[in-house]
């Protein structure tokens, strides 16, 4: 349908969020921002099980932090901000688990649809011992509430499609089978409008509120990149890498659990 572009996030084996991701987005992103045939944008996995997994956690010194013209802000914040008030339609279709930087990154479109079946949200982060430092814990709160923000992010459990729902964390679970149809649906009548029109509508709802302050997002990441460069936290995640993390099998199945396992062993809270 013309207007109306499908972007299938394939990074094989868990879809982690990684540099050469953002690079991607960012260029494609460059490119949309100044296509006037662009009116609707749908993201969607390849991986059933990964929306996106979570941040390449191997990797998050190779995110490239210097200011971006457009906002000032690092690459994948600005790369954010910039989808959010895109003069296009930005909708997430989320099937399997959405953790982390995966929530971050539906947080940032403008509409979050999820499989009622086969959609895991979590922000796991607290459990490693950092923070939300993309954006999570600025959108979370204005889409949740402070009270069931704070529940998600210092509780660190995953929700399923129903209770995100629930919550505003996303527009509606969807039965799985029908969620392609339902979303393609969607984007495809939205194709038909006139752009101006959809550009129009976003920009007025985002002079309205419900946007984060641009000011709001460097202290956070500055946050994040503290508390995870912690010689304690370094090595709680060397025993979560060590049991499985960032690997095919159980403990990324079910990361909620297996974290709280693990920090069980030790009485003073350090991962054994």
């Amino acid at each position: 349908v013309a207007g109306y572009l499908h972007v299938t996030i394939d990074n094989p084996p868990l879809n982690l969020f990684d540099p050469d991701l953002v690079t991607e987005l960012n260029n494609a992103l460059t490119r949309w921002e100044t296509d006037p045939a662009v009116k609707v944008v749908v993201f969607d996995s390849a991986n059933p099980d990964y929306f996106i997994a979570h941040v390449d956690l191997l990797r998050a010194d190779g995110f490239d932090r210097s200011p971006q013209p457009a906002t000032g802000l690092a690459v994948w914040p600005d790369v954010a901000v910039r989808l959010e008030r895109a003069p296009f339609l930005t909708i997430c279709s989320i099937r399997g688990r959405a953790r982390g930087v995966g929530s971050e990154f539906a947080l940032a479109m403008d509409l979050r649809f999820a499989s009622r079946e086969n959609a895991i949200l979590c922000h796991p982060e607290v459990g490693f011992g950092f923070i939300p430092g993309g954006g999570g814990s600025e959108r979370l709160a204005l889409n949740t509430g402070r009270a069931r923000a704070l529940e998600i992010i210092i509780g660190a459990m995953d929700f399923d499609a129903d209770t995100a729902e629930r919550y505003g964390w996303i527009n509606r679970a969807v039965p799985d089978a029908r969620l392609d149809a339902f979303v393609g649906a969607l984007a495809a009548r939205v194709a038909g409008f006139d752009r101006a029109a959809i550009a129009a509508a976003k920009a007025t709802l985002n002079s309205h509120g419900g946007l984060p302050d641009i000011e709001w997002f460097t202290a956070t990441e500055d946050s994040f990149y503290r508390l995870l460069g912690d010689p304690g936290v370094q090595r709680r995640i060397g025993d979560f890498l060590g049991a499985g993390l960032q690997q095919p099998g159980d403990f990324e199945l079910n990361l909620a659990d297996r974290i709280e396992k693990l920090l069980e062993n030790n009485d003073d809270g350090e991962a054994a």
